[in-house]
């Protein structure tokens, strides 16, 4: 059960984050009050003390301080500084993931957010995490903008439309929390949210197995690698290979045509699949054709989670349970081909 916040009307404050951005947030209420009060009271104080006495009277020249020009400029920049210091660190904090931590996947439509663990279990306007475990959220959305919000755990994130976005939490107390989008997208957006219910390790292990999973995300994605969309046809090796392997490709450079070098991280996996002659790695042809509208948001969720997964024992797999078929030419509008080897030059990492 949610438990009350020390501050009336203030959420409770749910996660590791929680204080650290309530800290800042009372911290610049304090300076606009010890700003505004005695600026107020100034204000009446000179405007009744220098009213007007005499018609024509001529005012008093006066001359500046510099000590107090040089304390009066200090102070506001030593104000400001730690405002913009103390933002900084939540920030970078709050949208730079752990490695360890628990990743779940967020689908957002008009008008429900979509969820699916790497167990499989999917939910529909709820998210059941355990306490005290970090959990990053891999989010993007069908249609149009959304904002994925978690008051409790003063964590908040756009997700946008052909894109991944990223945030994590570490809830601290068991308890239910409200789930809102906080971004306006139609109609019915006061009706898009839910609740994220946070349990003991036991609690949560318990409702995992008792929900039925299906495929994890990376099996799903392995049966559209090698069977729905006929990726293997191209990437899982033999001589007749068009793409390259793509085992151990996660997390490195590649060398693009023209010189330039990008990581392969989430979303160049996607912009490959969507995009594919966008960036095309050196050494190959653009010769993949593109699956944009062929494949849902959860479909590249589970491409992309697969591709991670490869190391060189599953790619080898993968090449051994391929058909025969699948070392030729696939047709361009069946498979995910990979972008061809140029004339005399060895095969090397593809464009996804």
């Amino acid at each position: 059960m949610q438990t009350t916040s020390w501050v009336p009307l203030f959420p409770d404050q749910a996660s590791t984050f929680a204080w650290q951005v309530d800290a800042l947030y009372f911290y610049l209420i304090a300076v606009s009050v010890a700003f505004t009060i005695p600026i107020v009271v100034a204000i009446f104080f000179f405007a009744v003390k220098y009213r007007e006495t005499e018609k024509y009277a001529t005012p008093e020249e006066m001359h500046g301080s510099m000590v107090l020009e040089t304390v009066w400029s200090i102070i506001p920049f030593v104000i400001s500084m730690t405002i913009f210091l103390g933002g900084a660190i939540v920030f970078f904090q709050q949208y730079t993931p752990p490695d360890d931590a628990m990743e779940v996947y967020v689908v957002g439509k008009q008008w429900m957010w979509k969820v699916q663990h790497q167990t499989g279990q999917r939910e529909i306007n709820e998210l059941h995490v355990p306490v005290g475990r970090k959990v990053k959220l891999t989010m993007t959305t069908e249609d149009v903008i959304h904002d994925f919000d978690i008051p409790a755990f003063r964590t908040k994130a756009d997700v946008v439309p052909g894109r991944y976005t990223y945030m994590w939490f570490e809830a601290t107390k068991p308890g239910k929390y409200r789930l809102f989008c906080a971004e306006y997208c139609g109609l019915n957006h006061s009706g898009m949210g839910g609740w994220v219910y946070v349990m003991e390790q036991r609690d949560f292990d318990n409702w995992l197995s008792g929900n039925v999973s299906g495929q994890t995300p990376v099996e799903a994605g392995k049966d559209l690698f090698e069977n729905k969309l006929g990726c293997a046809s191209c990437h899982a090796g033999g001589p007749a290979q068009r793409g390259a392997k793509l085992e151990g490709i996660y997390g490195h450079d590649v060398k693009l045509v023209g010189g330039s070098t990008v990581k392969v991280d989430d979303q160049y996996i996607r912009n490959s699949i969507l995009n594919p002659s966008a960036q095309v790695v050196e050494g190959f042809q653009p010769i993949m054709p593109t699956f944009k509208g062929q494949v849902t948001e959860e479909q590249l969720n589970s491409l992309v989670a697969y591709i991670k997964s490869l190391t060189p024992n599953a790619a080898a797999a993968t090449s051994m349970n391929a058909s025969p078929a699948a070392n030729t030419a696939a047709p361009v509008n069946s498979a995910p081909a990979a972008n061809k080897p140029a004339a005399n030059k060895p095969a090397g990492n593809s464009n996804k």
